[in-house]
């Protein structure tokens, strides 16, 4: 479990992320997926990312302290953003430099929404963490919405997509920030891969 969790810092590009020994477990996922949402559920602190309707709110890389031993970070979303593409294409480098270049970078999780198909976007981002061997695992948000055999679909339908490319298929996990689904699941995972 989290005891403490803090906002550190937010960086506009890679220069200005945290410079101490501590690992970055880092959360990305298309916009709108619900990633404020699932980061506020694991740290137990409502307002700790900004919960938005608006997708692309996220422009920033943003930095929490978890218990004094390493980051959460939170990632700008992908995809969709009601912004100018000039702007888009920033958030696309802001990303790219930082899960591609970011020797802190421990662990990404990428998040999808349970009740849709496996987008192209996420298909494509997923094939680049591969390119670049970025140790990456899955989670599945807003499964409240599905009942566990719908979740068991939805799960095998993205491992039978991923095998297409993948000889090892990644971690995958199903969440809610709704009603705390998959939280120890995840921290017990975050705790291991921390080791």
């Amino acid at each position: 479990m989290i005891a403490r969790a803090e906002f550190k810092c937010s960086s506009e590009r890679l220069g200005q992320v945290p410079k101490d020994g501590l690992k970055d477990i880092a959360f990305i996922g298309r916009s709108n997926v619900g990633k404020s949402s699932l980061i506020n559920m694991l740290t137990g602190r409502k307002g700790l990312a900004k919960v938005s309707g608006t997708p692309g709110k996220t422009r920033l890389i943003n930095h929490f302290l978890i218990d004094g031993e390493w980051y959460l970070v939170d990632l700008p979303g992908y995809g969709y953003a009601r912004t100018s593409k000039n702007q888009r294409s920033g958030f696309a480098k802001i990303i790219t430099d930082y899960v591609f270049k970011c020797e802190r970078l421990h662990f990404l999780f990428v998040l999808v929404d349970s009740r849709i198909e496996p987008q192209r976007i996420d298909l494509a981002f997923i094939e680049q963490l591969g390119i670049h061997g970025i140790p990456f695992g899955i989670i599945f948000t807003k499964c409240e919405k599905l009942s566990s055999a719908q979740r068991r679909r939805t799960i095998e339908t993205y491992s039978k997509r991923l095998s297409e490319q993948w000889e090892e298929l990644p971690p995958m996990l199903v969440s809610s920030s709704a009603n705390g689904m998959g939280k120890e699941e995840i921290l017990a995972f975050v705790d291991n891969i921390l080791k």
